[in-house]
């Protein structure tokens, strides 16, 4: 005990001892020493080096000649394994755009909130780990989720706005701030907002993906079984060029997650003044002739209105009025991807998580 006395533990600034991490009293027999160590949780980032240091304090204090065996254990349970993650939600929806600007995240959260509307039980987490959006949009920003207990486990409580769960790492930084972060920093926080938060029992669980391809579509598609992706584009060619790549990181034979549909946003423009007037500013049904080609719905056409762009701005995305032409537009969104998610699990098998088949 003397000897661990002189091992200070960084989560806590003072020694093993102080910090009421011993366990029990460590069982000697002849020349071999057990001692177990409890810390805070199994992700505790000083485990390895506390250890290291606490079996070289017992050398250089006792005798080097002494046999040690720490044990660890954890106040709050480990995180459940990859394919045992989030037992209660029962369906994930990837909604991903092959480019940026083209609404994803408007169609996320209005999606989300229609669903809640329609009676559904429904989460939203913002994958979008270096330009987070979902706070503004649900006028949360100054929100800080807390940690509550469940089951043994120390878990993030998200912030419920207009009957959606949510989760952004935007509750987490500064929104002014960019965040610096590598890969492997942006993919582990990623982790623990999808396996170490209370989402609890879920009917629809909503991704909004960042742009394009990268470590972030790779990290969820190892860890979660995603039910079906929604492919977001405008109708103009460089956009479509882009959602082809997006459906095609779906379908690729490693991967194999079905495409519930293509929605086509800013399908058209419609002047307040002229609410019976469309004008084609980005081109016209390219999205609905891409589904065509690729076979797959065409779940929406969604008009720009400036209202939406208003809406979500204010922090009141357009579903959360449904007596709106563009409130209606997300709730029929909504409506199409149920019958298509209900299709979906009836007629295809579940998605295996990348890796693990």
């Amino acid at each position: 005990m003397d000897a661990l006395a002189t091992v200070t533990y960084a989560g806590t600034k003072k020694n093993l001892v102080e910090s009421g991490m011993v366990a029990d009293t460590p069982s000697i027999n002849g020349m071999k020493v057990r001692v177990v160590l409890e810390f805070p949780r199994d992700t505790d980032p000083f485990l390895k080096s506390t250890v290291k240091a606490a079996e070289a304090a017992i050398h250089y204090h006792v005798s080097p000649e002494v046999e040690v065996e720490i044990v660890t254990e954890f106040k709050s349970k480990p995180r459940p394994e990859v394919g045992h993650l989030l037992p209660g939600v029962k369906n994930i929806i990837a909604v991903s755009s092959g480019k940026g600007g083209v609404g994803k995240s408007t169609v996320s959260a209005n999606l989300a909130i229609a669903l809640a509307r329609l009676g559904y039980k429904v989460g939203l987490l913002d994958t979008d780990i270096f330009g987070p959006s979902m706070p503004k949009m649900f006028h949360v920003e100054d929100a800080r989720p807390y940690a509550v207990n469940v089951d043994g486990r120390d878990l993030i409580e998200p912030v419920e706005q207009y009957g959606v769960k949510l989760l952004s790492i935007g509750f987490f930084v500064n929104p002014a701030t960019a965040t610096l972060w590598r890969g492997g920093m942006a993919t582990n926080a990623l982790k623990q907002l999808i396996a170490d938060a209370d989402w609890g029992e879920l009917d629809y669980f909503i991704l909004d993906t960042p742009p394009g391809t990268s470590d972030i579509h790779l990290t969820l598609l190892q860890t979660l079984a995603i039910t079906g992706a929604i492919i977001v584009s405008t109708p103009q060619q460089v956009a479509l060029a882009d959602a082809r790549k997006g459906i095609d990181m779906y379908r690729n034979e490693k991967v194999n997650v079905p495409i519930l549909g293509l929605v086509e946003n800013m399908a058209w423009f419609t002047p307040a003044e002229l609410p019976e007037n469309k004008y084609y500013i980005f081109g016209r049904e390219g999205c609905k002739r891409l589904a065509e080609e690729m076979s797959v719905p065409l779940l929406a056409q969604i008009p720009l209105v400036q209202s939406i762009c208003e809406s979500g701005d204010e922090g009141a995305p357009a579903a959360t009025r449904v007596d709106t032409a563009t409130g209606q537009a997300f709730l029929n969104l909504a409506q199409a991807v149920i019958t298509v998610v209900n299709r979906r699990n009836r007629e295809l098998p579940k998605t295996h998580i990348v890796g693990t088949k």
